[in-house]
């Protein structure tokens, strides 16, 4: 429609339904079809936003363009195309409404026939075989291929089981939303079928939709079950191209008994490290105790292969300025910045990222595009954000630290001897930050490898040195649990005031503090470092998953121990919270 007169214009000659609105946003003049989508009287003088919940400024800018609003009315679905009008009282707009109700129903039904795939994957089957008996083992595929068969008559989905702990579903869109937004029964009803081990029966699932082809839905299946199965187990996870939803999560990640993974992994990257021309090894941006002391490990077995091995560190804080400079003084450890790592690497170079597998947190993401040769170890759960080009990845959520699948992978190619006091002291410093001093998070392999880095030569003593602080941060952490909020007596909540250079672990110090108040069930605790920006630290007793509650912060890590950074303000976030935990308490 082009420009007009508003005074020459007169609405008689639209053959739809239409009305001319002010820069106010008030219908000044409407036809006679009007009624078509509001079947009430007094359109005239009334506000186009309070009829239509459209802003007069949403309809201005999308005058003259190929850009339309959308509005429901009178069981009818319309199109507001919009065209300026010019008068010498101002600018006017005509917008006149567009019956595709039909259209709109072909594309819901259009939409409901697409094709869902469903991968179904029993996460801990042969720990399961290895801790019942055949009688009862028999019993339990019984009662799980029941139970998935029986979802599956639901949903009216083909099943087909492709092998001993797989199954893929295939249904109508349309009749999985329901499951979808009952996010996942089929979870809780698996933990209650019993078995004779000290842990339920779990299910990770992967749901692929609205790929452009069916293979291309299937892959969306299978990437969203890896994903469930990395950031471990015991979840549904929905893909739709890039969004990603994720549901349940609410059971510890089970220990593996069997070590032989841990065996392949070592041998793998060993051969890795061979094919190399040189080496370099980082954890996540400001790396702490347990990212710095794998990576003095790893280092040790690059030397044992004679190759050249640098540790990626640009910044660190407080926390690991002791064992830094140890390392440094030693004159044993190549340890580069950013700068200096692109300056020496090559597209035959190795790059081994330790404790995240996240793209946005490496300490050097750049050195990720030099070279296709990228390993990955980690004991966090999978992010949505992953590095999906690296060749090796040993991502494990079951660990207590990334420190313990180190030290577990070296007990296998490097003699205790071979490790010195220094290595064997760091790794053990990881897994005791990361466990809370062996508090949490721990399994029988957790004490093993920490019994091995102690034969190797590790000194408890001089491990706790690395953690002792100073009598300002002492302060701040005691004024910050003083401080403490309780919501339902079972959720603390906690804002450390200032700026800190090592906010990251005043944080995560103060929030395990509160954990040991009776009736406390999870903690959170914000502050700012010294750029200003709000860490926050969240840890449970594993009946609250605050690993979800940090990813919508843009953070993650474990049910029981996560965390998240964020250029909002410590009292900002808080408020966030308290209506994540509000959301919680209505479900």
């Amino acid at each position: 429609m082009e420009k007009d007169k508003t005074s020459q214009f007169s609405l008689k000659n639209v053959p739809l339904p239409s009305c001319i609105v002010d820069e106010e946003g008030k219908i000044i003049e409407t036809n006679s079809l009007i009624s078509e989508v509001f079947v009430y009287d007094g359109v005239k003088d009334a506000s186009f936003f309070a009829l239509t919940g459209v802003k007069a400024e949403e309809l201005f800018a999308k005058a003259d363009s190929q850009e339309y609003a959308m509005v429901k009315r009178n069981d009818k679905s319309f199109k507001i195309v919009t065209s300026s009008l010019e008068d010498q009282d101002g600018k006017k707009l005509l917008a006149a409404f567009i019956d595709i109700t039909h259209l709109e129903e072909l594309k819901n039904k259009y939409n409901s026939t697409w094709l869902s795939v469903i991968i179904v994957n029993i996460d801990n089957y042969d720990e399961l075989l290895q801790e019942n008996s055949e009688k009862e083992v028999s019993a339990l595929r019984t009662d799980i291929d029941k139970l998935v068969r029986d979802w599956g008559e639901k949903l009216e989905a083909s099943v087909n089981k492709v092998g001993k702990n797989q199954y893929i579903l295939f249904a109508e869109q349309a009749k999985v939303e329901p499951t979808i937004e009952a996010k996942f029964p089929i979870l809780d009803e698996a933990r209650k079928i019993e078995t004779s081990s000290d842990f339920p029966i779990s299910l990770s699932i992967g749901v692929g939709q609205r790929g452009n082809s069916i293979a291309a839905t299937e892959e969306y299946a299978e990437s969203a079950v890896e994903l469930a199965l990395g950031r471990g187990g015991d979840q549904a996870v929905v893909k739709q191209g890039g969004n990603v939803q994720y549901f349940g999560g609410v059971l510890q990640s089970v220990e593996k008994n069997n070590k032989g993974k841990s065996r392949i992994i070592v041998h793998a990257l060993k051969r890795l490290i061979k094919n190399a021309d040189r080496v370099f090894i980082m954890g996540h941006r400001n790396p702490d105790m347990d990212a710095f002391g794998s990576a003095l490990g790893l280092h040790k077995l690059c030397k044992m292969e004679s190759k050249e091995a640098y540790i990626i560190v640009n910044s660190f804080g407080d926390n690991l300025r002791e064992i830094y400079r140890a390392a440094v003084e030693s004159e044993n450890y190549k340890i580069i910045n950013t700068e200096k790592a692109l300056e020496l690497v090559t597209k035959d170079s190795l790059v081994i990222v330790l404790d995240t597998n996240r793209l946005s947190l490496v300490e050097c993401p750049e050195i990720l595009d030099c070279t296709d040769n990228v390993a990955i170890v980690d004991h966090h759960r999978r992010a949505e954000d992953y590095i999906a080009k690296a060749k090796l990845a040993y991502v494990e959520s079951y660990a207590s630290s990334t420190a313990e699948l180190i030290s577990e992978m070296l007990e296998y190619v490097v003699p205790k001897k071979t490790l010195n006091k220094f290595e064997a002291e760091a790794l053990l410093a990881g897994m005791t930050i990361d466990t809370n001093r062996f508090a949490t998070k721990t399994g029988v392999r957790t004490f093993e490898a920490a019994s091995w880095l102690r034969r190797a030569g590790a000194d408890t003593t001089e491990v706790k040195k690395y953690f002792q602080t100073s009598l300002e941060d002492f302060q701040v952490k005691a004024k910050c649990v003083a401080g403490a909020e309780f919501y339902d007596k079972e959720i603390a909540i906690s804002i450390c005031e200032g700026q800190h250079e090592d906010a990251q672990v005043l944080v995560s110090q103060v929030a395990d503090e509160l954990l040991n108040i009776k009736g406390i069930k999870a903690s959170f605790v914000m502050g700012c470092d010294k750029n200003g920006k709000t860490v926050l630290s969240a840890r449970s007793l594993g009946e609250i998953n605050v690993q979800l509650v940090a990813e919508r912060f843009g953070g993650g890590g474990h049910l029981t121990t996560a965390g998240a950074q964020s250029y909002e303000s410590p009292e900002v976030i808080k408020e966030k919270l308290l209506e994540i935990i509000g959301e919680s308490k209505e479900e």
